[in-house]
């Protein structure tokens, strides 16, 4: 027998294609589509991109990527030659592709190289009339833990509530309906008409409900006409309002995330819709396994011809602290405006606890809020003030007012007559004095106020891996607009994550930079061991990428670094506001000696002006931030909310 001889791939020189071009043509033609470079036999050029439609069309919106491995000929038949093509599927975000080879048969004829046209050419074995298909096998979508393990976002048992049609007649639906959106506070009329669009035999779901949620009653609910409750289980943190619009929710994808997915995503995936659940999609989800067969058309058999394992999602691991948030969400329940606790450890800038109210609608005040923060921000003043040579023993003058330019700026109503005149700049910062800090402006020139504000983390961004507003402060600023900053109003914005950073960052004596979500290089064991159950899971039946989100860009570049005096000095005047101050109210807090700022910002228009309030803290290795969007002042509105958190995180 003839030995084979293998002919290196190379370029054509002749004017018709040899056996290696016509190879590279076909493995072109495959990969696209267009026959039309290709000279058959036993096929046209139609019909062969036919018959490709039909075996891959089941696998869109994938392609594969063909090239010729080799083609080889034998002595004996220097008019024949077989070409190997190789295969690629880039069926998943896997480093893991579909691969084979086939076969494809050529001739020579009158110096014209010619492919044998037959369906194994597109796959192995495969014939006419077989078709390729994919089937998906979801993967379990991984949850949310705290650093120490404890489940945030688990499967928990849920009740899909809706009309079921087939419990009623066509005349019955309508009310049904509309009896039922009442029952849960729903618009009858959308939730009527989506019944009407459905199905004859469909469930058309109106709400989910956590089984053990006590605000639903629903027997009662099943007992309506037509109405039917449908046992499941989905990704959910242990109450409706747990850090709700930070984690955001899990549902069935959306059209646009569909699209955006390059078939990543099909219709009826489970995926993150909003917050860190969509942030971290790719990694909570996994990779769905796949199974590819050829099915015959005919007899209807099917022929396996890839397959691969679902990988199961990779928990996020963030800082919270599952019973300190619980605690601060119990606390902002009644607040009636928006409002937020934020409490952060100063000794790694583990974010414990980020909690809104409800009066925020959505947005998490806790971490995106914009707001002016007033007094607190006397602690960035101050600063500015040490860095221009003054100590906290320094004294300053406290009018009852200053005029600048023609503004006039007032204490608040009722301070201290006794803490007038010549104090301290210690008292000043302890009393909030707006007119000493605003007439000591001349020593503190804007551009040294924005640089201290930095230093303490205000207005300087960076890298959070989470969406975060961590404020804004001009660098410059004149006249008013100068004086309005010294005490944290004009245009002096700051979140409630921000304000609590500064506080961290005079804790710690050094830029905290706050963390919520523990890189997966950084993950403990607990991510592990919540990776490991999640396996179990799938393999009893029991039903990665990592993205990161800069912070807005700084209004400012980082400032000079804070130094050990100029933090110790810091909290200094921080623990005279609750000594002698408005913090009085934290004296008896148990535990470690707390330090305070209270803040209150106005904002508005003249004959309807009202307060932003605020409260920030330190206590031994905890910094906490308390805002209320609209109160009497910071000690009254936001001290007494403040207090029952420290008291909470005592015991």
């Amino acid at each position: 027998m003839a030995a084979l001889a293998v002919t290196a791939l190379a370029a054509c020189t002749a004017s018709k294609p040899g056996p290696e071009g016509t190879a590279k043509a076909l493995a072109a033609a495959i990969s696209t589509g267009d026959f039309a470079t290709v000279t058959l036999t036993g096929a046209t050029a139609t019909e062969a991109a036919a018959e490709r439609t039909t075996a891959f069309d089941g696998l869109k919106p994938w392609q594969p990527r063909v090239v010729v491995k080799d083609v080889a000929t034998t002595k004996d038949a220097p008019d024949a030659a077989t070409a190997t093509l190789a295969f690629t599927w880039d069926v998943d975000a896997s480093d893991t592709d579909w691969t084979y080879t086939t076969t494809a048969r050529l001739a020579r004829v009158e110096d014209a190289w010619q492919v044998a046209w037959n369906p194994f050419v597109l796959a192995p074995d495969l014939v006419a009339g077989e078709a390729l298909s994919a089937q998906r096998i979801p993967a379990q979508r991984a949850g949310v833990v705290s650093e120490s393990g404890a489940p945030i976002v688990t499967d928990r048992d849920v009740m899909r509530v809706g009309v079921d049609k087939t419990r009623l007649d066509a005349s019955a639906q309508d009310a049904a309906a509309r009896a039922l959106a009442q029952a849960l506070g729903m618009d009858g009329d959308a939730y009527a008409a989506r019944v009407a669009a459905a199905g004859a035999k469909a469930f058309i779901e109106a709400l989910v409900v956590r089984s053990n949620d006590s605000s639903y009653d629903l027997t009662a609910l099943q007992k309506l006409a037509g109405v039917n409750l449908v046992k499941d289980s989905l990704p959910l943190a242990p109450t409706r309002r747990f850090a709700r619009p930070i984690l955001g929710t899990v549902g069935a994808a959306t059209a646009e995330i569909i699209d955006a997915s390059n078939g990543a995503i099909k219709a009826g995936d489970l995926t993150g819709l909003s917050g860190l659940q969509r942030e971290f999609d790719a990694q909570l989800r996994g990779l769905p396994g796949l199974t590819v067969a050829a099915t015959s058309a005919i007899s209807g058999a099917a022929r396996e011809l890839f397959h691969s394992d679902p990988t199961v999602g990779t928990p996020l691991v963030l800082t919270l602290d599952p019973t300190l948030q619980d605690v601060a969400e119990g606390i902002l329940a009644d607040v009636v405006p928006a409002s937020a606790i934020v409490a952060i450890r100063p000794s790694s800038g583990d974010v414990l606890v980020a909690a809104s109210g409800p009066g925020g609608d959505g947005l998490s005040t806790a971490t995106m809020g914009k707001y002016a923060p007033g007094s607190t921000f006397k602690l960035a003043t101050a600063l500015a003030l040490l860095r221009s040579g003054v100590t906290p023993d320094t004294t300053v003058t406290c009018p009852d007012s200053v005029t600048v330019d023609g503004r006039k700026f007032s204490n608040y109503p009722g301070y201290p007559t006794n803490r007038m005149g010549e104090i301290t700049l210690r008292s000043a910062l302890a009393n909030s004095c707006n007119t000493a800090f605003i007439g000591a402006r001349d020593a503190a020139p804007q551009a040294a106020l924005a640089d201290a504000a930095a230093s303490l983390g205000l207005g300087v961004s960076g890298t959070t891996g989470f969406p975060a507003y961590l404020g804004s402060v001009p660098a410059t600023a004149d006249g008013t607009d100068h004086a309005a900053s010294m005490i944290g109003q004009g245009r002096v914005e700051a979140s409630p994550l921000a304000m609590a950073r500064v506080a961290a960052s005079i804790a710690q004596g050094s830029l905290v930079t706050p963390r919520l979500v523990v890189p997966a290089a950084d993950a403990t064991a607990a991510s592990v061991s919540a990776a490991s159950d999640a396996a179990t899971n799938v393999a009893t039946g029991v039903a990665t990428g990592n993205a990161t989100t800069a912070a807005p860009e700084p209004t400012s570049v980082p400032g000079a670094p804070l130094t050990a005096a100029e933090a110790s000095a810091l909290r200094d005047m921080m623990r005279a506001v609750v000594t002698e101050g408005s913090g009085a109210l934290l004296l008896d807090v148990p535990g470690a000696p707390v330090l305070a700022k209270s803040g209150t910002a106005q904002f508005g228009t003249d004959g309807d002006l009202r307060n932003h309030v605020w409260m920030l803290a330190i206590q031994g290795d905890l910094a906490v931030a308390v805002f209320v969007g609209e109160g009497d002042f910071g000690s009254t509105t936001s001290g007494p909310l403040l207090k029952r958190f420290l008291l909470a995180a005592a015991s």
